[in-house]
């Protein structure tokens, strides 16, 4: 496959550098309200209108009281489930946070980037109440992340089976973001769990995106044949996400630390069945020929840690635009990926950028954007009241 160039991004505290492209616009970081104003052809006609259209937003604080949230699902739009990293799933109810988790995996590795990560509902949720999870457990042979399917009982979850495990996780590097495409396949990041030359072995699920079937078996039209692996060279994937309009995969992926290559290079990738990514042969603005490079990469580094397309007309500045929660850039950024060229990306701006790290950003079902602070997981700033959930609400003038 043919190679592409790189576009260099620098964060907002390095503007002035002389490679900052042109093509990329980045704003100086809000605060906590904001304005925006809408196109005259977004709003309702008026004969018709029976609510004016948003045109601003704020942010506002839905909870507090958790430990390194990891992932949202909403299974109503009063209720959200939140996995915890030390291995709980919690529930918040119309703003209020119960205080017992729903489940806790007894089972669950907690070091450094280990333990309860992913979660995605099931397609048919409101029918079977089923929903998937992904935590990093551990045996003779090591640590290893485990896909599980389990049921939402109301009050509780039941663990119903294991669908993947054996994904090879460590202390740092371990995936293990989940999201089910449009096809109804689960997708599956996975990191390179500190051996990046594992990232090119295809006989390992390390540095990967998977894809299997809901019932845990292997897609016939998988790019290996009886295998999981969907796209490989990935370094640490975190953020999974399908662009509405067309349909395609695009992922946002942790680049090297200073221990295994020059800081920064963090990305955002167009994902494609088969593809190679590069990873350890290539990251940053270099590129090798029969590896895809990222549509953007972020140096220093941001650490995107979610991935996210807006649809809707709640918020109708948003609508088609692309998220990620930030943790070492520390704030919810929003990118403007092209529908008509999907390898193009027009304009980057830090949204949000006085709460910490940020790590899950989604969409609620009547039309909001939450997201969570990950500032207790020993990287960040604590803040009383541990980290919280908020969410961008519309506001009418």
């Amino acid at each position: 496959m043919a190679h592409k160039k790189l576009v260099i991004f620098m964060l907002p505290v390095m503007l002035a550098a002389a490679c900052q492209p042109a093509a990329v616009a980045v704003v100086e970081p809000a605060v906590v309200t904001y304005t925006t104003t809408v196109p005259a052809d977004t709003a309702a006609p008026a004969a018709t209108a029976t609510v004016p259209a948003a045109t601003s937003w704020k942010v506002e604080k839905v909870a507090q009281g958790l430990e390194i949230p990891w992932s949202i699902v909403f299974t109503s739009p009063e209720r959200l489930l939140i996995s915890e990293r030390p291995g709980r799933v919690r529930e918040l109810v119309d703003g209020q946070l119960n205080p017992d988790a729903l489940y806790t995996f007894t089972d669950v590795v907690t070091v450094e980037e280990t333990g309860l990560m992913g979660m995605v509902l099931d397609p048919n949720y409101s029918e079977n109440k089923t929903l998937y999870a992904c935590y990093t457990s551990q045996d003779a042979n090591g640590m290893f992340d485990r896909v599980v399917r389990m049921t939402d009982n109301g009050d509780s979850l039941t663990l119903d089976g294991v669908l993947l495990e054996g994904i090879p996780a460590a202390m740092y590097h371990a995936g293990c973001r989940l999201g089910i495409g449009p096809d109804e396949k689960l997708y599956i990041t996975s990191g390179d769990a500190r051996v990046p030359s594992s990232a090119q072995d295809l006989d390992s699920l390390a540095g990967k995106i998977l894809r299997i079937n809901l019932d845990g078996s292997i897609p016939s039209d998988n790019p290996f044949a009886d295998s999981p692996v969907y796209s490989y060279g990935h370094r640490n994937p975190q953020g999974i996400a399908w662009q509405p309009e067309t349909g395609l995969l695009y992922a946002t992926e942790h680049g090297p630390s200073g221990s295994d290559g020059p800081e920064g290079g963090d990305e955002i990738n167009l994902i494609q069945a088969g593809a190679n990514y590069g990873w350890p042969l290539v990251s940053h603005d270099a590129t090798l020929e029969g590896t895809e490079s990222p549509l953007i990469q972020f140096t220093p580094a941001a650490a995107p840690a979610s991935a996210m397309f807006y649809s809707g007309e709640v918020l109708p500045m948003f609508d088609g635009k692309f998220f990620f929660g930030a943790l070492r850039g520390e704030g919810v950024v929003m990118v403007t990926i092209s529908s008509q060229a999907p390898k193009s990306i027009e304009d980057v701006q830090w949204i949000v950028s006085d709460v910490g790290r940020v790590r899950e950003v989604t969409q609620s079902p009547d039309g909001l954007i939450y997201f969570t602070t990950s500032n207790q997981d020993g990287r960040g700033t604590y803040r009383a009241g541990g980290d919280r959930v908020y969410r961008i609400v519309p506001v009418y003038e």
